[in-house]
């Protein structure tokens, strides 16, 4: 399995984002990628991989974690 990437660039968000422009990124790569509306092989994972950043990036103790110790916290 590859190394995970960096869940600020799964989302395409920067670093600074604030939590409404993460919110968006994630609902339009969530209908892009959704199982159920793209039916390429690597959609569910890339769906998969779009809400577990979303999950982190989403939590304000999980995002600073994240920021401070990567995919380590």
């Amino acid at each position: 399995m590859s190394a995970k990437r960096d869940y600020y660039e799964v989302l395409g968000v920067s670093k600074n984002a604030a939590l409404n422009e993460i919110k968006s990124q994630y609902r339009k790569s969530a209908l892009k990628f959704h199982p159920d509306r793209n039916k390429s092989p690597e959609a569910a994972e890339h769906f998969k991989e779009i809400s577990e950043a979303y999950a982190v990036l989403s939590d304000p103790k999980k995002r600073q974690l994240y920021d401070q110790h990567g995919h380590a916290g």
